[in-house]
């Protein structure tokens, strides 16, 4: 009588193969959606950095000079919504600035927005982001309160590089 199946020992083969398979894809996998959370996150920054450049060269004003062009065409907007550096006041500010001046009766906008929404930080979650002011150093650990010149990561963990998120 001719019996066909799978011997203990080609069993065992086989399952050992298939461990040292999973365990080299296991580490693969983590490494990848880590690499795919940093480049969200550089994303991200990088959008809302962007927003605070054009608020900037919209807004800008040193002290109670008016620079920038809607600075100057709504100036009770401009001390409202402007620190005296020209920075937003806060990341709020990013999602619409009313205006007063004569380009909201002429053309009819009465809202300016540089976001559409208040970025979530992809490692944390959140919009828990650490911010820093125009006069604060690059190291500060708190926010000045004052205005919103940057921000960065609340995640404590650090990246593939080597480098801690809340630096990037």
């Amino acid at each position: 009588m001719n019996q066909s199946g799978v011997t203990l020992l080609e069993l065992l083969v086989t399952i050992t193969i298939i461990m040292v398979l999973a365990s080299v894809a296991m580490p693969l996998s983590k490494v990848s959606g880590k690499r795919a959370r940093e480049i969200e996150l550089r994303q991200e920054l990088r959008t809302v950095r962007a927003a605070i450049d054009a608020f900037k060269l919209d807004w800008n004003r040193d002290g109670d000079l008016l620079l920038g062009p809607l600075c100057v065409n709504n100036k009770l907007t401009c001390k409202e919504t402007s620190s005296v550096s020209g920075y937003p006041k806060s990341l709020q500010t990013l999602l619409e600035v009313k205006l007063t001046g004569e380009q909201a009766t002429v053309k009819g906008a009465t809202l300016k927005r540089y976001l559409r929404r208040i970025q979530v930080d992809p490692l944390t979650g959140k919009a828990d982001w650490l911010l820093r002011c125009f006069t604060d150093p690059p190291d500060a650990s708190s926010w000045c309160g004052d205005d919103v010149y940057d921000l960065a990561s609340a995640s404590p963990e650090v990246a593939l590089d080597g480098t801690k998120y809340r630096d990037w």
